[in-house]
């Protein structure tokens, strides 16, 4: 038998390994307008989301970003979608969003966007899933139990 050594001298006896398939290409997905929808969830909120190629006006609920999210911290998280992908500027965004309360439709905004920027421009899933940008948060308000003040909290004790 011969002796082995290398990973050459282990392919050469084993014959010739089956070449591994690359993962299918994906196509963009786009409606008439050239335009590329996504639904985005942050605790309570759901944004509905369109992105068309554009010069990086940001829509929500009919109003400008800035009017909408008066927060910058809430602005910059919105902004962190087109950052990581490298697309800062070149995508218009009209948005509708309900329930929650900002913090959480500033999330959903971009959870919304992440996936439509991932739809329109396949390339771009990589750094935005690197990101963590395509996974729901799942995170959500813990229920009220009963015979307690809050979800953890329980009334004041005392022993004598």
């Amino acid at each position: 038998m011969a002796e082995i050594n290398t990973l050459e001298d282990l392919k050469g006896a084993m014959g010739a390994l089956p070449e591994t398939e690359e993962a299918p290409k994906r196509e963009p997905v786009r409606d008439a307008l050239g335009r590329s929808y996504a639904t985005g969830k942050r605790k309570d909120a759901v944004a509905r989301v369109w992105i068309k190629p554009g010069s990086g006006k940001v829509m929500v609920n009919g109003k400008p970003m800035d009017a909408y999210f008066a927060r910058g911290v809430l602005q910059m998280v919105i902004g962190q979608a087109f950052s990581v992908a490298g697309v800062t500027g070149e995508f218009d965004v009209q948005a509708t969003v309900k329930g929650g309360g900002l913090s959480g439709q500033a999330g959903a905004v971009k959870h919304g966007i992440s996936q439509a920027l991932s739809l329109y421009e396949p390339s771009l899933r990589g750094p935005l899933k690197a990101a963590g940008f395509l996974t729901r948060d799942s995170r959500v308000v813990e229920r009220k139990k009963y015979g307690r003040r809050k979800a953890r909290r329980s009334f004041q004790f005392s022993k004598r």
